[in-house]
């Protein structure tokens, strides 16, 4: 994989990543602060400290994406943002069956509500961004969103709700100079998918269908991502961007 990657200036811009303590998110964080930008990670341990991740460069908030209060405590303790990437998420939460109603709820709060709710609370600061470009509200959407998984009904359906939801929010919110995209994540190593690697059975059918043959690197959403909220991008809004290596070509 080319080692080379776009350069972004983002000093004395604002950004908070959900879900930045590990994984994609942590990657999407790290891109931020190596561009000069002043980063707030949430995560949902108590403190910053209880990660094996280095955090140190991060201000750390709580949060637990399923709970309203502490959605409405994270926004209030945000006096300026420039950028809000909704990166919180889980699938199967707590090991679950989706397929119970219950537990579907769980993952669409998880998921999707959270996330509109975080952003809706958040628009007052995005309004009153100067970044060039704009303020940028980034969903972190999935193959889910368009291919059937049938073991995450729940997630899935959250998924291909950030995709929609991102259409809406490009549409409204155009008007308080905020623009929303979304990236489509494929298959990136992370903890959650290092064991299908090892798998033949589950990783040679994935190789099969993507005309890149790796896995995406979580630093590879994150260039998306950054892409995604500069001024290069000042006339995208609405859209969904797919990285997957061409997985999603084979329709």
């Amino acid at each position: 994989m080319p080692e080379a990657r776009m350069t972004f200036d983002y000093r004395d811009a604002n950004v908070l990543v959900t879900g930045g303590s590990q994984g994609i998110g942590f990657a999407i964080a790290m891109a931020y602060q190596n561009a000069g930008a002043n980063v707030t990670v949430t995560g949902t341990r108590a403190n910053a400290g209880d990660y094996s991740a280095d955090l140190s460069a991060f201000r750390y908030l709580t949060l637990d994406v399923r709970e309203a209060e502490s959605i409405h405590n994270t926004a209030a303790a945000i006096d300026a943002l420039d950028i809000l990437v909704n990166n919180a998420g889980a699938s199967l939460p707590g090991g679950q069956d989706e397929w119970q109603p219950d537990v579907f709820a769980e993952s669409l709060r998880i998921n999707l509500t959270a996330g509109f709710e975080l952003a809706t609370a958040l628009k007052p600061h995005l309004r009153a961004s100067r970044l060039p470009g704009g303020a940028s509200v980034i969903g972190i959407a999935s193959l889910t969103s368009f291919f059937a998984v049938e073991v995450v009904p729940g997630y899935g359906a959250a998924k291909a709700g950030v995709v929609q939801l991102t259409k809406t929010l490009g549409v409204s919110w155009a008007r308080a100079g905020i623009r929303a995209n979304a990236v489509a994540a494929g298959m990136i190593e992370t903890r959650m998918t290092e064991g299908m690697q090892s798998i033949p059975e589950m990783n040679d059918p994935i190789m099969a269908r993507t005309p890149l043959q790796r896995w995406g690197q979580p630093a590879d959403i994150a260039s998306a991502v950054l892409f995604l909220t500069s001024a290069d991008a000042s006339f995208i809004t609405g859209q969904t961007l797919i990285v997957d290596g061409g997985y999603s070509v084979f329709g």
